[in-house]
């Protein structure tokens, strides 16, 4: 049964933390740990996860606002969940962040948290939701709104996650289906199969390939390609709801191929970045970005950047296969951006950019500016479309150009209707000085009628956001360059960017949690700078922090030697 948490809203006068000496009792409440229990514990919204547990009279639930926080407090730090659960028992920071003034207060053990986990995810399985990412949104939003952000200017950027498997190769990961293949197997399975298996049951899966020559690979991966065809056929009957004969199928049709009914082994570059790249974590994919392999996960992080607030909060973070490409996750973010804040300008990388997103952010009314852009670059030597400056219509459409040399023309359909085209008047381009010196891009008319210049959907979103890129060159600050130091912020409490779970859920509930980290400790470092959370000024701060506003003008006269 679902009961929400106050008790750490009457805090005790005779308590661990009060045994403290005064100075101890400011430093504890001034620490993230302070700031953790004010801007997140007293702000998660512990109604949202009342869908998990049963609504009949029933043992009443361990706090939520605990259990979230421990999890938010792990992919903080990167403790595996010994260190967590040790933290929690006898750190008197991290007891004092989720309410405890005592040690003795809030036992249980750590399988409720594992039972916790389990219901997120079967929760997120049936309703396609994670209440960790709703819990990060509505803390973030009320942090936005308690200290005033301007969130009109966001800048967003993406990274490669690592998930927690073996990096192996094509016939280590066949090899390795097999050995799953035949644990499955029952004992009468097992004796029958004993000839067939017996080569690849001497030792690990990366044994059997350390002991072959590279040349033998792509002979031993036909021959497992014929022996997987055959026990798919076999095995059907009585395994094949078995997640260990679900992995050998996915991985037969990923690896070969048919022809004439005989299995054949498919080359290299025919298969998909989304192949199974360990049996481990069904959903990791591989990407190859900047010359290098990635096997995982992409994480997607938005935050504000407003220049004239000194706090900049992480706003959104996604999680998806590293094979989901940057523009359809910036597709995904953009509605619920918008929402939650007042977003209008958003600045990006090359990656984010194209006629995908170009539709959404015209349908938000949001401008996208990039620092870079895919592609080859436009010639030097010559106006590109990018050097004109396109006007839209409320619904996306181009309507209007105006060249270099401040001719403006409206854009009128095409021949056949196939894209539009601008009329500029001859008279005026004959006495340009680019027309002169034949750098303008625009195109003399067939039957005469002056130049023109064609245009499209798709061209002319892109010259503009390519127009936009050139003119934030030439500003003195560069907004977007700063993402990639929260980016390092989140990804630091995991060494060399590989976190310590699998799957999809479970890597995105760390990304989100070590955000959620990452925003207290920079309204921490906020409030020390503007020196708004300085408790030398009283010295019950550290008492009056825990009561309600309301509580403090009822049980506190109005006595000057009170006030905060």
């Amino acid at each position: 049964m679902f009961k929400k948490n106050k008790h750490h809203l009457q805090p005790v006068l005779i308590s661990s933390v009060n045994e403290l000496p005064e100075e101890m009792r400011r430093h504890l409440d001034a620490s993230w740990a302070g700031v953790f229990y004010r801007e997140f514990f007293c702000r998660l919204d512990e109604e949202s996860f009342a869908v998990l547990y049963a609504d009949i009279p029933s043992r009443p639930n361990v706090p939520v606002n605990v259990l979230v926080g421990l999890e938010y407090l792990k992919a903080g730090f990167g403790w595996s969940d010994e260190e967590m659960y040790e933290a929690f028992q006898y750190n008197l920071q991290v007891r004092y962040a989720l309410g405890y003034d005592e040690f003795g207060r809030g036992h249980f053990d750590l399988r409720t948290l594992y039972y916790f986990r389990e219901r997120l995810s079967r929760y997120m399985q049936e309703k396609g939701v994670n209440l960790l990412d709703r819990a990060f949104e509505q803390v973030t939003d009320q942090q936005i709104t308690a200290f005033q952000l301007k969130t009109n200017l966001q800048r967003m950027d993406s990274t490669q996650v690592g998930s927690y498997i073996r990096e192996m190769g094509r016939l280590q990961l066949l090899v390795e289906v097999l050995q799953r293949v035949h644990r499955m197997l029952n004992a009468d399975d097992q004796v029958h199969y004993c000839e067939a298996f017996a080569p690849y049951l001497q030792g690990q899966a990366g044994q059997y390939v350390y002991r072959l020559r590279r040349e033998e690979n792509a002979k031993h991966i036909q021959r497992i390609g014929e022996f997987m065809q055959g026990l798919l056929s076999e095995l059907a009957g009585g395994y094949s709801e078995d997640p260990a004969y679900q992995i050998l199928e996915r991985v037969f049709n990923e690896h070969f191929k048919l022809e004439a009914g005989r299995a054949i082994s498919k080359a290299g570059e025919e298969l998909s970045a989304t192949s199974l790249q360990s049996p481990d974590d069904l959903e990791a994919t591989f990407r190859r970005k900047a010359g290098k392999g990635y096997r995982g996960y992409v994480a997607n992080v938005t935050e504000t950047c407003h220049p004239d607030h000194p706090l900049h909060l992480i706003t959104k973070v996604q999680v998806a296969p590293n094979s989901v490409d940057d523009t359809h996750l910036l597709e995904q973010a953009l509605p619920n951006l918008k929402q939650r804040t007042n977003l209008d300008t958003l600045y990006t990388d090359g990656g984010h950019g194209g006629p995908g997103p170009d539709a959404v952010l015209e349908e938000q009314h949001v401008t996208q500016i990039q620092s870079g852009l895919r592609g080859n670059r436009p010639e030097p030597q010559k106006f590109s479309l990018s050097d004109f400056a396109i006007q839209f219509s409320e619904a996306g459409e181009p309507i209007q150009v105006t060249c270099p040399q401040k001719q403006q023309v409206p854009l009128c359909p095409g021949h056949l209707n196939k894209g539009l085209v601008a009329y500029f008047n001859p008279t005026i381009c004959q006495t340009c000085p680019f027309w002169q010196t034949q750098k303008c891009s625009t195109v003399p008319g067939k039957q005469g009628g002056g130049q023109r210049l064609y245009v499209n959907w798709v061209s002319a979103h892109s010259s503009q956001r390519r127009r936009r890129s050139e003119i934030q060159k030439t500003q003195p600050q560069n907004l977007r360059a700063a993402i990639e130091a929260t980016i390092r912020s989140i990804k630091h409490p995991f060494p060399s960017g590989k976190l310590p779970v699998r799957g999809l859920f479970r890597m995105a509930c760390l990304m989100i949690g070590s955000a959620g980290m990452t925003n207290v400790r920079r309204i921490q470092r906020h409030l020390i700078a503007s020196n708004q959370s300085d408790p030398t000024r009283n010295p019950f701060s550290p008492f009056l922090n825990r009561l309600p506003e309301s509580w403090i003008h009822f049980v506190l006269p109005s006595n000057p030697f009170f006030t905060c």
